[in-house]
């Protein structure tokens, strides 16, 4: 299982004596990569990384790639599905916190549930870290929240890369990226091909933001970046994040930071027991952009806005920020994490399944036949009003 740390350059240049410098020896510290804070991140972060497994997985913590042996056998025609993805700007939010333990789940969810649409169950998950000076405590805690993620999902993580990148990126900075692999049957993959006419959509309830449409968040609350300020989020504006906010029933901030929920092993749950013909991810662009992704030519899928109110925090940020519902529509999940397709009479099911493992969900609309027939794309409509 690999795992390294400093992979800016530390194979090639940290062992060595140093170059000289107008008669000094200058070392990769000088440059500003502490080879030693990454390894006592990797000690760290040994414990998190060791609940986020696999049977499959060969090998531990330390090599140079990562092995999982997949068991050809239990498979008729198996296909590797992949997925790469990264969290954005909720990054900022938690540095303005100094919480981040959680932004680590919000990277699995955003790669995990992308590979679960097309039918996948995801094996196993890479992280990539970038940060501007690495501090070890600070670390751990991403990959701890990662390896929770992982648990969450039923997947692996067989490894990753922290990369210290000085003068790149500022000292507080860091960034995160995953790639995840999953597998699924040939004749099992689901989409827009097995989608029809009469189709029902049912809805999974998010756990609000996920992990999209912060750059507009920040925009609302915090006005212009403040580069020196932690996450750029100015005094004033780290106070409105500590500040509990009735509406919502915790503070702004936790209920910014709220993890986004990972639907991976539910949606299998649901495909062992209901014929499922698609399901969407709702990420950046909204329900009706993601959902369209998946809605053959010639249809469209009629989504009921009447079959669910939005949480708090969506009508707070169109509040304060005079953000219109079509804005919010193209930016934010509203409410909706997750789009399953199903046929006519497997609806009903699908809900109770759903309910059974603890995931509010709904039937919010139908496939219909587009006036101008097969010519035409696929869409994806909401109509009426929220309650």
């Amino acid at each position: 299982m690999v795992r390294r740390a400093n992979g800016s350059g530390q194979g090639s240049e940290a062992g060595g004596q140093g170059s000289t410098t107008e008669g000094r020896s200058v070392s990769y510290r000088d440059a500003g990569v502490d080879v030693e804070a990454g390894d006592r991140a990797v000690q760290l972060m040994r414990q998190h990384v060791a609940r986020a497994t696999r049977p499959e997985v060969v090998g531990s913590l330390g090599g140079f790639a990562g092995l999982f042996a997949l068991d050809v056998a239990r498979y008729r025609r198996p296909l590797l599905a992949s997925s790469t993805d990264g969290v954005g700007t909720k990054i900022a939010l938690a540095r303005a916190m100094d919480v981040h333990d959680t932004v680590g789940i919000d990277l699995v969810a955003m790669v995990v549930d992308d590979l679960v649409v097309c039918g996948a169950e995801p094996l196993f998950l890479l992280d990539y870290i970038a940060c501007g000076s690495l501090e070890p405590a600070r670390i751990a805690s991403i990959v701890a929240g990662i390896a929770a993620g992982c648990e969450q999902a039923g997947c692996a993580l067989v490894g990753g890369e922290t990369a210290e990148h000085p003068g790149l990126m500022g000292i507080d900075d860091y960034d995160l990226a995953a790639t995840g692999v999953g597998v699924v049957e040939a004749d099992a993959v689901l989409g827009p091909e097995l989608v029809r006419p009469g189709d029902v959509v049912v809805a999974m309830g998010s756990s609000g933001l996920h992990s999209n449409g912060f750059s507009l968040v920040r925009h609302i609350l915090f006005g212009p970046v403040e580069p020196d300020q932690p996450g750029g989020v100015s005094v004033a504006g780290r106070e409105a994040l500590a500040r509990r906010e009735e509406a919502l029933g915790t503070t702004l901030g936790q209920a910014l930071l709220t993890p986004t929920r990972i639907y991976a092993r539910d949606c299998l749950a649901v495909i062992e027991t209901a014929e499922v013909h698609a399901f969407a991810h709702i990420t950046g662009g909204g329900l009706a952009a993601n959902l369209a992704r998946v809605i053959p030519p010639g249809t469209a899928a009629v989504v009921e806005r009447s079959t669910w109110a939005p949480p708090a925090v969506f009508g707070l940020l169109a509040e304060r920020g005079g953000v219109s519902e079509a804005d919010m529509e193209a930016t934010f999940n509203q409410g909706v994490g997750m789009v399953a397709v199903v046929a006519p009479a497997e609806a009903e099911a699908v809900v109770r399944t759903l309910a059974d493992r603890g995931v509010a969900a709904w039937i919010a609309g139908r496939v219909e036949p587009l006036p101008g027939g097969a010519g035409e794309d696929g869409v994806a409509r909401l109509v009426g009003t929220h309650p």
